[in-house]
């Protein structure tokens, strides 16, 4: 039977779950691919009142919701709550994309003569690719896990959704899945539209499974390939969409330091340590300038840091981990800035956030080696020029950030590409940690940041579990209404011309 374990002790209870046999994985997948015709032939208004029940589902259920995974996540019902909040809020968010429809990218080309000659009718949209399995992180057992932004995406394509449960909180993903599984009855969704696998074995054998016909996944690199190797042996390999390792360097420029050294200290303090490091966007390099205006920026770090208590990580593979990268850094020639207070031996899997200093020249991949919790590295720089030749030696990223002052311009121009093409989202006197789910938003970026160019939060990431399907010469009958003609309830572009609704 698996475990469930409070990160604040280290205690584990067993509990009622047991993991998924591959022949249950194989049932399950069988009862999504017979829901998946009938869950995209039902109509974007259908997936909008799934989206909206599955919002409601989660608000009714917040305060369960919060209490269980306050019990094996240790991240505190503040946090939690938000992230609940986040959850129903990207339900809701799809739910008016699925209505407003531009996200099919409906195009139509009557037949008729063209400069090359007779053309035929030609109408292509986007369609649902599939059942999608969908991989539960850590670090988010809501917003990136079964209540999560992947099974939003695809559900607004059209696409049931298999869930692997993450092992640090089983008795939360149970939970959520009951949620999920009231409001697909609730508006008389097929059976089939949600399922959900206990257990590793379980995620590679799903992954496997000829109806799965895409995954997303949130977690390390290491679990990414083993999962991609799994799916290459497939006959027909699926696209997988991965979030993997992030440094998210950021960058303070003299001006900066300079004008507001002790607020930014304030912010990157609280931006390493939020959620006890434990964000895909966490800032792990920052680039401080030499002399006094830098050195007041470090300092005022270093005595946060050294201040700190103790922050208790998801599970023990996580602490562990997190010690082992510290003291890899270390050895690689990071120097302690400070430490913040030691753990008991009744802190469970705590550790104790930690600032570690190098120079930009110095600095080079194995010092840029991703340590999820709170450790920030510190390089100094004697120039611009350093910063740059530095990106170019450590991974890129999902964000880069730069905290300049207006007057810098020549700062801007000459860190903007670098920044550009080091990740998928550059974030301006602010901080990367605390994600946006918004139309604009991009949560991907470069490998190892990401394994493909979608982002998996906000509207666009529908993309992923959508494929492009062409009609030529099709009769009206066997077209979606979206390509009918006539049809005027959303964006359309026809015989080139953007068409807007009425």
């Amino acid at each position: 039977m698996l475990t469930t374990t409070d990160p604040r002790t280290g205690v584990s209870a067993a509990t009622s779950l047991a993991p998924t046999s591959p022949e249950a994985v194989h049932e399950i997948a069988l009862r999504a691919e017979a829901a998946a015709q009938e869950l995209q032939s039902r109509g974007r208004e259908f997936r909008a009142r799934l989206l909206d029940a599955m919002a409601a589902g989660v608000l009714a259920a917040r305060d369960e919701l919060v209490a269980t995974a306050d019990a094996e996540t240790g991240l505190g019902t503040a946090r939690l709550t938000g992230e609940a909040g986040r959850s129903a809020f990207q339900f809701s968010l799809f739910a008016e994309a699925v209505r407003e429809g531009s996200f099919v990218e409906a195009a139509i080309d009557h037949a008729g003569d063209t400069p090359l000659g007779p053309a035929p009718d030609v109408r292509r949209m986007l369609v649902s690719i599939g059942p999608v399995a969908v991989f539960g992180s850590s670090n988010f057992p809501f917003a990136f896990s079964v209540l999560g932004g992947d099974v939003a995406s695809a559900i607004a394509a059209g696409s049931p959704v298999v869930v692997k449960a993450h092992g640090s909180h089983p008795l939360t993903s149970k939970l959520s899945f009951e949620v999920l599984q009231r409001a697909a009855e609730s508006v008389g969704a097929p059976r089939g539209t949600f399922g959900i696998v206990y257990g590793q074995q379980a995620g590679v054998t799903l992954v496997q499974e000829p109806a799965i016909k895409a995954a997303g996944f949130t977690g390390s690199l290491g679990a990414a390939e083993a999962l991609q190797r799994a799916i290459d042996q497939r006959p027909d390999p699926i696209p997988f969409f991965g979030e993997l390792s992030s440094i998210n360097p950021l960058v303070v420029s003299p001006g900066a330091a300079a004008a507001r050294g002790a607020a930014i200290a304030d912010g990157l303090f609280a931006s390493y340590t939020g959620s006890a490091g434990q964000l895909c966007t966490k800032p792990g390099i920052a680039f401080v300038p030499s002399g006094a205006e830098g050195q007041a920026v470090v300092d005022a770090l270093e005595s946060l840091t050294a201040a700190a208590a103790p922050q208790v990580l998801l599970n023990d593979r996580i602490q562990s981990s997190f010690g082992e990268i510290a003291d890899r850094l270390v050895a690689a020639g990071a120097v302690v800035g400070a430490s913040g207070s030691a753990p008991t031996g009744d802190d469970g899997f705590a550790v104790s956030p930690q600032l570690l200093e190098t120079t930009a020249a110095g600095l080079g991949a194995e010092l840029a080696e991703e340590a999820f919790g709170p450790l920030v590295v510190v390089a100094r720089y004697d120039s611009l020029d350093e910063v740059r030749e530095a990106f170019g030696r450590i991974p890129r990223s999902l964000t880069a950030t730069l905290h300049v002052e207006d007057e810098e311009a020549d700062v801007v121009s000459s860190l903007a590409s670098t920044l550009e093409a080091s990740s998928g989202r550059v974030v301006f006197n602010g901080y990367p940690t605390g994600v946006r789910v918004a139309w604009a938003q991009q949560h991907g970026g470069p490998w190892p940041s990401t394994n493909s160019q979608h982002t998996s939060v906000g509207v666009t990431a529908v993309r992923r579990f959508l494929r492009p399907l062409a009609w030529q010469n099709a009769p009206e009958a066997v077209l979606p209404e979206e390509l009918r003609d006539g049809f005027i309830g959303i964006p359309r572009r026809v015989d080139g011309v953007l068409t807007l609704p009425a």
